[in-house]
């Protein structure tokens, strides 16, 4: 009695830390690649302008018109993509379900085979089959957890996805545009603000993945650098040749 005592702190100290982060939700792949899209995209985009030696008017257009084509681009391609893949695994599911239903006996091997290939004795791969195979909808779980790898009641969800994109990439892209909004008329305090916000970005994201924040923020920074000073030389160019 004394040692599970003495243990008893350990085991709850392992239950409150051993938790783990949301790897399959709707929201966070859409937010994190719509703010660094509308970012990079817009950014590059304002400075492609810039280069061709426009005027402010014209790069602050040019940044709203990025800003508004490529928030609803985003919403409407993760939306579609997110309720195609969901349709895809619904008519998995429907031919998971009426396999249990025609076949239950042959479905019940099949998952004690699964069991039984884990390591477990076949006697008690074949319990546990026959058990969780009394429930349809619990049977339909473990199949659909075991043989596609997926979650039936944790299905991303369309709409979610949709406006994480939306929303992430209209706030990153409205960044290189803030500065001429609040009355700047040259572009490097845009570049400057873009800058900072792509390594911030870079940093935020480093607390969801664990990975360290300096040498994601500055990968974020250099990529999204990289970008607009290969489009503002181009833009010089065409505008230099036109």
């Amino acid at each position: 009695m004394s040692i599970i005592e003495a243990q008893a702190p350990l085991h709850e100290a392992h239950r409150d830390n051993h938790t783990h982060r949301d790897v399959n939700g709707g929201w966070l792949r859409p937010a994190v690649f719509g703010a660094m899209d509308g970012l990079v995209s817009n950014l590059a985009l304002m400075t492609g302008v810039a280069g061709g030696s426009v005027s402010s008017q014209t790069v602050v257009i040019t940044g709203l018109a990025g800003l508004a084509a490529g928030a609803f681009s985003m919403a409407a391609g993760e939306y579609t993509s997110v309720a195609s893949q969901r349709e895809l695994v619904q008519a998995e599911l429907d031919v998971e379900r009426r396999q249990l239903r025609k076949h239950p006996i042959d479905e019940m091997e099949e998952l004690a085979a699964l069991y039984v290939s884990r390591g477990v004795e076949p006697s008690l791969a074949r319990e546990v089959a026959m058990q969780l195979s009394k429930d349809p909808e619990q049977a339909l779980e473990i199949h659909a957890r075991e043989e596609l790898g997926i979650d039936p009641d944790d299905l991303p969800s369309p709409m979610v996805a949709a406006v994480s994109s939306f929303g992430s990439f209209a706030l990153g892209a409205l960044l290189p545009v803030l500065p001429f909004l609040l009355g700047a008329t040259a572009l490097w305090p845009a570049v400057l603000l873009a800058l900072v916000g792509l390594f911030a970005c870079g940093a935020l994201v480093a607390r969801v993945t664990a990975r360290g924040w300096l040498f994601s923020g500055m990968r974020q920074l250099v990529l999204g650098g990289a970008a607009a000073a290969v489009t503002y030389g181009l833009g010089m160019l065409f505008g230099a040749a036109l």
